[in-house]
């Protein structure tokens, strides 16, 4: 037998993206579950509220999961959107490290270990985006290999 394969886990932002475009990446990749890392699962973009999305994504066979304690809270939305990414990623970091986050984190890596899933955020650039770091930690604790998806081939 050879070496066990790493298990992917998948990741995508719809910053400039319609949902018909996330949904197409989520079912080319082959994911079967979105886990949605917003604090806030609301937004102005038409179909990316909670219950609009929920409603779509299963309606294509992929279940929709919101883990609100993965999520950037308020201060540190507000420091990325200024460009202090310094601060941002402080406040990730301590997000993240809660119990109540560390639960979350858990439960994602068990559920994705078990069901291609997709972690899902707003920003295009999953480097400017707290979900890499939800990710990678994700990945510290199992053996994912982490794919960052892009609804638009060109980004």
């Amino acid at each position: 037998m050879g070496k066990a394969r790493d298990m992917e886990l998948f990741t995508i932002g719809y910053e400039g993206a319609s949902q018909a475009a996330v949904i197409a990446a989520l079912k080319a990749a082959g994911v079967k579950r979105l886990i949605d890392v917003r604090e806030l699962p609301s937004s102005r973009r038409a179909g990316f509220s909670k219950s609009p999305l929920r409603a779509s994504l299963e309606a294509e066979g992929i279940a929709y999961l919101h883990l609100k304690k993965l999520g950037t809270p308020k201060e540190g939305r507000i420091a990325n959107r200024a460009g202090r990414m310094e601060e941002f990623w402080r406040i990730v970091d301590e997000g993240l490290a809660r119990p109540e986050a560390e639960y979350e984190l858990a439960l994602a890596g068990e559920l994705a270990a078990s069901t291609p899933s997709c972690l899902l955020c707003f920003e295009a650039d999953h480097r400017t985006c707290h979900r890499l770091e939800v990710a990678n930690r994700m990945a510290g604790s199992r053996p994912f290999a982490v794919t960052h998806l892009s609804p638009d081939p060109g980004f």
